[in-house]
């Protein structure tokens, strides 16, 4: 699919700020353009290049009916991540990646399943029954779960992909996924290692414009992923009853 993003609006965004030169990732070389007043800048071709391929890369995967966990638990990425995730329609994770996520995923659906079956309880009114002091401990519960996995509760099995916004932030889920043989997406600063990304958009990860116009081009292509996938589905399903 086609990304709307021009070398302007990734300049404006400031997505060509890297870090300080002496911090930087030697593996990064060839997606960085200049050094000016001790800080990296990147090549906005390449970031612009990275940025469709990724979008490509999600589009695909979305419309074959795959998840992709968009992640960004940083400040400036939380609220973003948990937006734009939201009109994919994706799992998303924007608090804290809780070890073992992917690698031990039984686990983590059990938690996921408590918090759906916590949700509906509450919902039918099961818990009036409950004095309100055994209903505020069984509310805190409630949203302790919804910190860490409301996120992900249409999640039914490990995703094809994740999508993360600073790779060194979310360090233990890009380990999770390479471990696991899932896609990494990721917004990778100057002093990151590409090597570690299976789609690298090189850009700064910090600035709150950059990951707004990232995270938003890459969200909107998963989201008409998705619905090419039900549209597919649909017409699928039509076919079927007719022909029965």
């Amino acid at each position: 699919m086609k990304v709307k993003i021009s070398l302007k609006d990734l300049l404006e965004a400031g997505a060509h700020f890297g870090h300080q030169a002496r911090r930087w990732n030697p593996k990064m070389k060839d997606y960085l353009f200049d050094v000016r007043e001790g800080i990296h800048i990147f090549d906005l071709a390449k970031t612009k290049a990275g940025l469709e391929a990724a979008v490509d890369y999600v589009y695909d995967l979305t419309s074959q009916g795959e998840k992709i966990i968009f992640v960004g638990t940083k400040r400036q990425a939380e609220a973003i991540i948990k937006e734009e995730a939201k009109k994919a329609g994706m799992p998303y994770v924007f608090q804290r990646w809780l070890g073992g996520t992917i690698t031990n995923w039984d686990r983590i659906k059990e938690r996921i399943d408590k918090l759906i079956r916590m949700r509906e309880e509450r919902t039918k009114g099961e818990y009036k029954k409950y004095t309100k002091k055994e209903q505020l401990l069984l509310d805190r519960q409630i949203a302790r779960l919804e910190k860490f996995f409301g996120g992900l509760v249409d999640l039914e099995g490990l995703p094809k992909a994740i999508f993360v916004v600073d790779t060194k932030k979310e360090d233990a889920a890009v380990k999770e996924a390479r471990r696991k043989g899932i896609g990494v997406v990721a917004i990778v600063d100057s002093n990151s290692d590409p090597e570690v990304v299976d789609q690298v958009i090189p850009a700064n990860d910090d600035a709150v414009g950059t990951i707004k116009l990232i995270v938003s081009a890459v969200g909107e292509a998963a989201r008409q992923g998705k619905v090419a996938w039900e549209k597919k589905s649909l017409k699928a399903k039509a076919k079927e009853e007719k022909e029965a």
